[in-house]
């Protein structure tokens, strides 16, 4: 019975990440804009993705356990160009990234480094969450935020909790996962409120 929880758990996380970002992606191109789309909350998630995947490969855990993050990575890194495209200038992506592929080699140049980088991780990720909130909170328009990537998102939370406990047990991931939780839900709620708002507006 653990075993096959375990498989589920992994396999639609997997499956679930696969498809994570496409519902926001579709939302922008659809609206041609990035409207309430916080690009520091984006960038600061890219990084907390990021360290994540480079310190699960450092320790080398299952591959199962983290094989959602280049998915997510590659999502996120087309979505800015996306938020860049609409704002007018895709160039300005550039350094972003370059400065988050230097991140990936500088992350394992020694063990304290990486250790540390995770411990910040979860400070760095929940900062983008509150990015995103506080962008909400301050324009009250969900815009072209899709609630179901959020919901999808905490979903994948919710099972990583699940499959962490069941392998690693690793203290400081089971942190940052019930965390993000707590906080993707509170997203998910803050979007569809203002969605309902507008549409009672109008």
């Amino acid at each position: 019975m653990a075993s096959q929880l375990l498989w589920f758990c992994n396999w639609s996380t997997l499956g679930v990440c696969a498809a994570l970002k496409l519902p926001q992606i579709s939302s922008v191109l659809a609206a041609r804009s990035a409207r309430g789309i916080s690009l520091p909350s984006l960038l600061l998630e890219l990084a907390g993705f990021l360290v994540f995947l480079r310190y699960q490969c450092y320790y080398e855990y299952p591959l199962l356990t983290y094989l959602e993050f280049p998915i997510l990575i590659a999502q996120d890194i087309i979505l800015l160009l996306c938020v860049f495209h609409f704002n007018g200038n895709v160039k300005r992506a550039a350094p972003y990234i370059a400065l988050l592929v230097s991140l990936w080699f500088v992350l394992a140049l020694q063990k304290w480094i990486i250790d540390l980088a995770l411990h910040l991780c979860t400070f760095i990720s929940a900062a983008s969450k509150f990015a995103q909130l506080q962008y909400l909170w301050r324009t009250a328009d969900s815009g072209a935020v899709s609630a179901l990537t959020w919901s999808l998102a905490s979903y994948t939370c919710a099972a990583r909790i699940v499959t962490t406990l069941m392998t690693t047990s690793d203290l400081t991931m089971l942190t940052r996962f019930v965390i993000m939780l707590a906080l993707n839900i509170w997203i998910t709620a803050t979007v569809l409120r203002y969605r309902v708002t507008v549409e009672k507006a109008e």
